[in-house]
């Protein structure tokens, strides 16, 4: 079942796109994604990968020859971050609408201005409409594993549909974490080879991405939705089929200690781990507090959300992005919708923190949890509130 060992996240997560055989990678470096396609370059030099390394001028070529990688037939994988992620921002609609099952880890990062590469999850918010399915994963073991689940839930012809594996950027891309690294021969046997039904071939000719007039435009957008949202129950399968394989078990939402917790804080991403560590010190001195945490962002998680929460008074929902003149953090105003129409909700408080990389801790969180039930509490009408700015 694998060997368990010490690994710096970036480089697991190279690992894994190669134990995933893949065909191209078309990649440009940027902090602090670097050293994912850094350690990819040094597995092809080495003869461990056999692939087509193609070092590109800017994330905008990079998808771009991802496009013309995977519309061939090609496993295609890739990395990014940050500002390179919105570079690449136009081409992200091109692969999904095109049904191109590229493969992306994107280290997330604060974005520009002030310039700032340390982690926070703003530019995982910033594509979230681009038709891609989002995964984000909270530690290096999840990075691996959903990597390589990414490849089987995209390139399944009931999907074909790119995806981004999200991690936080140097509070898991720089660390190093004991991870079981799988076996080649079990991923083989868990991932099948890419049968793309659709590839560009000389002898049959055909036009993709072609121009649509108002009379086509929208039908294609509703296909494209309805396509991403019938993705779900695949990407619950795989999850499945990778659980019985590895023993490794994964679903759009995580509950921790929730049993009989009244308020439960909701994260996603990396500081999941410093939320459940501030569960468990709440919990110790009598209080009613859980955590849920989100793994599944597009498409969006609304029934295992509304089962997670179903018997919770208060929520208390930490995000890591800020939605500029409006509501607050973005994953809070979507699990505000998601509760609208239900007839028992519990309250929702929303914080933002943690921006361009701020620590957000133990204590943070057990504050954060206080002040949401005191806004419950006496009824403050605020839409959020920003968490740890100095005055």
């Amino acid at each position: 079942m694998g060997e368990r060992i010490g690994i710096e996240v970036s480089q697991a997560i190279a690992e894994a796109a190669m134990l995933a055989d893949v065909d191209v990678v078309a990649a440009y470096p940027i902090t602090p994604q670097t050293h994912i396609v850094e350690h990819l370059a040094e597995l092809v030099a080495d003869g461990d990968l056999d692939a087509e390394y193609i070092p590109v001028e800017s994330e905008h070529s990079a998808m771009s020859a991802c496009l013309g990688a995977a519309a061939t037939g090609a496993r295609t994988f890739t990395a990014t971050a940050g500002q390179g992620l919105e570079l690449m921002h136009e081409v992200l609609y091109v692969a999904s609408a095109m049904q191109l099952p590229v493969i992306m880890a994107v280290a997330n990062r604060a974005l520009s201005s002030p310039l700032n590469v340390w982690g926070d999850q703003s530019d995982l918010m910033s594509v979230r409409d681009t038709g891609w399915i989002q995964i984000v994963a909270a530690n290096g073991q999840e990075a691996l594993d959903n990597v390589i689940c990414a490849f089987a839930i995209g390139e399944d012809r009931r999907v074909l549909l790119p995806v981004m594996v999200h991690v936080d950027g140097f509070f898991l891309t720089h660390v190093i974490e004991p991870v079981i690294m799988p076996d080649r021969e079990e991923v083989r046997a868990f991932l099948p080879p890419n049968d793309y039904p659709l590839p560009l071939d000389p002898e049959r000719p055909v036009s993709m991405g072609a121009f649509a007039p108002p009379i086509l435009y929208p039908e294609t957008k509703k296909a494209q939705d309805v396509k991403l949202w019938a993705s779900r129950e695949v990407i619950l399968e795989h999850w499945e089929r990778f659980g019985k394989a590895f023993g490794r078990h994964y679903g759009p939402v995580q509950s921790y200690r929730t049993e009989g917790a009244r308020t439960l804080l909701v994260t996603m991403g990396s500081i999941s781990e410093t939320a459940s560590a501030a569960v468990d010190k709440m919990r110790d001195a009598g209080k009613d507090v859980g955590l849920v945490q989100l793994r599944l962002w597009r498409p969006f998680p609304f029934a295992e959300l509304r089962s997670a929460v179903r018997e919770a008074d208060l929520l208390v929902v930490v995000d890591r992005a800020i939605s500029f003149g409006g509501p607050g953090g973005p994953m809070c105003s979507e699990i505000r919708a998601a509760l609208f129409h239900e007839e028992k909700r519990p309250r929702v408080t929303g914080f933002v923190a943690g921006l361009g990389g701020r620590d957000v801790t133990v204590a943070g969180f057990e504050a954060m949890v206080a002040r949401g039930t005191e806004i419950a509490e006496t009824g403050i009408e605020a839409e959020y509130e920003t968490y740890g700015v100095r005055e």
